[in-house]
């Protein structure tokens, strides 16, 4: 069939259908991971991205392909888990931008928006690198750009395969997948999305939204809120169909009713959630401005009555205390690593890290739930980064993310922080501290593969430092000790060790005895950390 312009209604059914392709691909898009280790999830925070998006257009029902786009590339905004997706976020914005306006697209409208994408991924990114994701876009772009179809889906088979050819050029660009023999994921992703987009139109497809259901085990953050915190009873949420411009004002009408304000524009939607006694007077400020949807209201002193007190503990919990000058949200994984942050003072555990990061929205709604001055995130992963810091550019609220790209390191900057010194000389004394940890990990190989001239075999025991295979074996312990004795120098004076769920406590009790015997000098530490899927996380500093 050929399509000379495309609408809302088409675009809907293009996006469904790559929703559901991804969804039914995001398992070999994550066996794609350079890595054979147990936590690779392009696909999944590709997949969830993708489908968060596509739930806030399912029941927009607009024939207008500008406005289907634009709720589609905020809904991937709020939604986007992981670098792949924050990134797929940033291109479906791109995209978005591409269509501003426009009610159908002709062939030459598609192919800009591709190559809008592609600007909006790249700016993204800090230090953009070939023979990923970001290449695909591109070019998938300059394809559409010099394509001189006026079919639209002629542009798009077009775009399709040329994407494909590029994907596979990827191990050519990266060593590292060249040596892992595979394409890049992120890549693949994406290639699988364009794909589904141009199968959808091909055949004339009816978007039908298979299995839409975002599971991901979230925070709680009620349970790790005091009663006494709870100044303000109900946590409103609603979006008002207003102008962005009315974001300020609306934030100054706001602020005398409540507290843990969030108020975002974009472009004829405000998002507004706040903390507030008295749900109905918000709404009827809002409802002055445009028209409300998706109003949610929660008792939190109801909540968090059944989950943490009794009635009779209740009436003495309830006094309101002062705004804090520091908090901090860490992200962690396994119950034991959780609760040491919590004992260093965390505020808020968002549980999250390899194989379930946390979106963008999850980690707004904790800094929602704040009540400081000033807030400190503690990503503890190199994949939640980038997460992390969308979500501290769509609050009002003082945010500064530490780039701690694992556990030890987060750990590390709770106990070098000082309260009697600004937020900036703290992030200066954190990315310092950083420099001085060393981590290593052990976990097992869940695939046969080569990399960097080492034979990996499925089950092997891997021990990696810096994220980096370091050490291949079959027994964890001797793995683990290898791999800490290969980072160990004349300034280590400390071994921490974080054994996982599926340790023997005893086996690990004689391995801790033995370190302390091979390194009389440095202190040995070792906690239960609970973790999955890595048997050790340890660090040397």
């Amino acid at each position: 069939m050929e399509f000379i312009k495309i609408d809302g209604h088409h675009f809907y059914n293009m996006v469904i259908n790559a929703c559901n392709k991804l969804e039914e691909q995001k398992e070999y898009v994550n066996a794609l991971n350079v890595f054979p280790v147990p936590d690779g999830d392009t696909g999944t925070n590709m997949s969830m991205t993708f489908k968060a998006a596509v739930k806030e257009i399912e029941n927009l029902n607009s024939n207008s392909i500008g406005e289907v786009s634009k709720v589609l590339a905020k809904g991937a905004l709020m939604g986007a888990r992981g670098n792949s997706g924050v990134i797929l976020s940033q291109i479906l914005r791109g995209i978005a931008h591409g269509f501003e306006g426009k009610i159908e697209a002709t062939a030459g409208d598609v192919a800009n928006s591709f190559v809008e994408g592609s600007k909006a991924a790249y700016k993204a990114v800090m230090r953009p690198t070939e023979g990923t994701i970001l290449t695909i876009i591109r070019a998938a772009g300059e394809s559409g750009i010099k394509c001189i179809e006026t079919d639209v889906v002629a542009l798009l088979k077009e775009i399709s395969e040329q994407s494909e050819i590029m994907l596979n050029k990827t191990p050519e660009m990266l060593a590292v997948l060249k040596s892992a023999k595979v394409v890049d994921a992120g890549g693949m992703g994406l290639y699988i999305l364009i794909k589904g987009m141009y199968e959808a139109l091909r055949d004339n497809l009816q978007g039908l939204v298979i299995d839409n259901e975002i599971q991901t085990k979230k925070y709680d953050p009620i349970a790790t809120l005091g009663e006494q915190d709870i100044k303000y009873g109900y946590c409103t949420e609603f979006f008002v169909k207003a102008d962005e411009s009315h974001v300020e004002q609306f934030k100054y009408d706001l602020e005398p009713h409540g507290d843990s304000m969030i108020v975002v524009g974009a472009d004829d939607i405000i998002k507004v959630h706040i903390h507030t006694n008295d749900p109905g007077l918000i709404l009827s400020k809002a409802v002055k401005l445009g028209e409300l949807s998706k109003v949610k209201i929660e008792n939190m002193r109801d909540q968090h009555r059944h989950l943490i007190f009794n009635e009779e503990e209740l009436a003495e919990k309830l006094e309101p205390i002062e705004i804090k000058p520091y908090a901090f949200i860490s992200v962690a994984m396994g119950d034991g690593i959780k609760s040491i942050f919590s004992d260093l003072g965390v505020d808020y555990v968002i549980e999250g890290g390899q194989t379930m990061n946390p979106s963008t929205q999850d980690i707004l709604d904790c800094i929602s739930m704040v009540n400081a001055e000033n807030i400190f995130i503690l990503p503890n992963n190199k994949n939640i980064i980038m997460a992390a810091s969308q979500a501290a550019e769509l609050t009002d609220k003082n945010v500064m993310v530490v780039p701690t790209k694992t556990i030890p390191q987060g750990i590390t900057c709770l106990t070098t922080f000082s309260p009697d010194v600004s937020m900036e000389e703290n992030l200066a004394a954190f990315n310092e501290a950083i420099k001085n940890v060393s981590t290593c990990t052990v976990t097992y190989a869940v695939r046969d593969t080569e990399m960097d001239g080492i034979k990996i075999k499925k089950g092997n025991i891997l021990g990696l430092v810096e994220g980096k295979i370091n050490e291949v074996g079959e027994d964890i312990f001797k793995v683990c000790g290898k791999i800490i004795s290969n980072v160990i120098n004349d300034g280590s004076g400390l071994i921490t060790l974080f054994y996982g769920i599926d340790c023997d406590e005893e086996k690990v009790a004689e391995f801790v005895q033995t370190l302390e015997e091979k390194y009389p000098e440095l202190d040995v530490q070792s906690y239960n950390g609970k973790q999955p899927l890595y048997y050790f996380i340890a660090s040397v500093e």
